[in-house]
C-alpha cells in the first residue's frame, strides 16, 4: 500500500520575520523612523528596564529606568548647549509614567536650580528652590507654586516665615527685617500684611536700623490680639 507523504505545513515567512523582530531583552541601538535612537532592555517591543535614549531633532538624551516604554524610576536628562554643544544636565532623579514623579534636582536655564519633591512634571511637595538673584525658598509646594509653609530668605538677609497660597504669603508669619532690625508678625493675604506687629530686635547691630526706635505701646493682650485676628482670617477663609 502507497504512503501518502503530505508536504509538512509551515508558517508564512512574515510570521518568522515579525518573531524575529520582536524586541525582548537587551539589544543593541535600535534607529526609529524619526532618527531617534535607544539603547537597552526590552520586554515585548517596549523599552523596559535600563536604557538610553537620544532624540535626533533636540540632541537631549535620557539615560536610566524604563517601564513600558516610558521613563519610570531613576534616570538623568541632558540637552547639548547651542553654543558649546555639549550636554548640560537638566534634571537628575526620578521618574514616573514619563514625567518627573519623586525627589529629584533640576536646573533652570538662567541658572537656577530646584531640589525637592515633583508630581506629575510639576513641584509638589518638599523643596528648595534658588532663585538667580540669590534668593531662596524652602517649604512646600504644589502645582509648581509656593503652598503650605515655608521659608523665604532674600539676598540682604531679610526673611519670610510662614503661610503661603498660590505662589504668595498667605496666613499668619513673621517677616524679620534683618537690615533694620525690626520683626512683622501677622496675617498676610495675598503677599499683603493686613494686620500685625511690629517691634525691634537687635536693633543696633542692624545695618540701616530706622532713625528712631519704634515707641513701646503696652498692650494687655498682644497675643490676644493675634488670635483673635487669626480666628478671624480661618472664619473668612472656611
Amino acid at each position: 500500500m502507497p504512503i501518502i507523504k503530505y508536504p509538512r505545513i509551515r508558517d508564512p515567512l512574515f510570521y518568522e520575520w515579525d518573531r524575529k523582530a520582536q524586541k525582548c531583552g537587551l539589544r543593541h541601538t535600535i534607529y526609529a523612523v524619526n532618527g531617534d535612537q535607544y539603547t537597552g532592555e526590552w520586554l515585548n517591543n517596549l523599552k523596559h528596564g535600563k536604557g538610553t535614549q537620544i532624540w535626533k531633532n533636540t540632541g537631549a538624551i535620557y539615560s536610566g529606568d524604563w517601564k513600558f516604554g516610558k521613563r519610570d524610576g531613576y534616570g538623568s536628562y541632558s540637552i547639548p548647549d547651542p553654543v558649546t554643544k555639549e550636554y548640560k544636565r537638566v534634571y537628575t532623579g526620578w521618574w514616573e509614567n514619563d514625567r518627573r514623579g519623586g525627589r529629584g534636582v533640576f536646573f533652570y536655564p538662567n541658572g537656577e536650580c530646584y531640589e525637592g519633591e515633583w508630581s506629575n512634571g510639576l513641584r509638589s511637595g518638599w523643596g528648595k528652590m534658588q532663585y538667580k538673584d540669590g534668593s531662596v525658598y524652602e517649604g512646600q509646594w504644589l502645582a509648581d507654586q509656593h503652598n503650605g509653609q515655608g521659608l523665604l530668605r532674600l539676598p540682604n538677609g531679610n526673611r519670610y516665615e510662614g503661610g503661603w497660597k498660590d505662589g504668595k504669603k498667605h496666613g499668619p508669619g513673621k517677616y524679620f527685617y534683618l537690615d533694620k532690625g525690626q520683626q512683622l508678625e501677622g496675617i498676610w493675604v495675598a503677599d499683603i500684611p493686613k494686620c500685625g506687629v511690629l517691634v525691634d530686635f537687635d536693633r543696633d547691630s542692624a545695618p540701616a536700623p530706622p532713625q528712631y526706635p519704634l515707641p513701646e505701646i503696652e498692650l494687655h493682650d498682644p497675643a490676644g490680639v493675634l488670635a483673635e485676628a487669626q480666628a478671624m482670617f480661618d472664619d473668612s477663609h472656611n
